[in-house]
């Protein structure tokens, strides 16, 4: 499961038309192209579709000296910190991101990471990421 849940390039297995959970048939996707809603994503395909999103629409923001704030899946948002950070492929399956922690950015010019902290509580933090990092596991 948490080769699903975590890696870089091994997606589930895909739905099947017609399953409950299928995007294409949710409200919430009524506007987007059929064709741009696939039926299994791994990490690789959210970076495929988050950084260049991130490129053409937060990055020009930043650079006019505007502060971004990004609110995402947890999957979108560890796709911008594996590039943010420049972690490997295997790096980014040990990266858990606290669910509703504020992760705070500074870059410079060249978005090279000067500095990263999450605002909050650190014991409250830490039981979130432990939290993210057990998901999945059997109880």
């Amino acid at each position: 499961m948490k080769v699903w849940r975590r890696s870089y390039d091994t997606p589930p297995p895909a739905l099947e038309e017609g399953d409950e959970r299928d995007a294409h048939t949710q409200p919430a996707y009524r506007d987007v192209d059929p064709a741009d809603i696939p039926m299994a994503e791994c990490l690789k395909d959210t970076v495929a579709r988050t950084w260049p999103y991130f490129e053409g629409e937060i990055l020009p923001q930043m650079r006019a000296g505007k502060r971004v704030l990004i609110v995402a899946h947890g999957n979108s948002l560890r796709s911008l910190a594996m590039r943010f950070d420049n972690l490997s492929e295997e790096e980014v399956v040990e990266l858990n991101i606290p669910t509703g922690i504020p992760l705070v950015y500074t870059f410079d010019q060249d978005l090279n990471v000067l500095g990263k902290r999450y605002i909050g509580d650190p014991a409250v933090i830490e039981a979130k990421v432990d939290s993210v990092a057990n998901q999945g596991k059997a109880k």
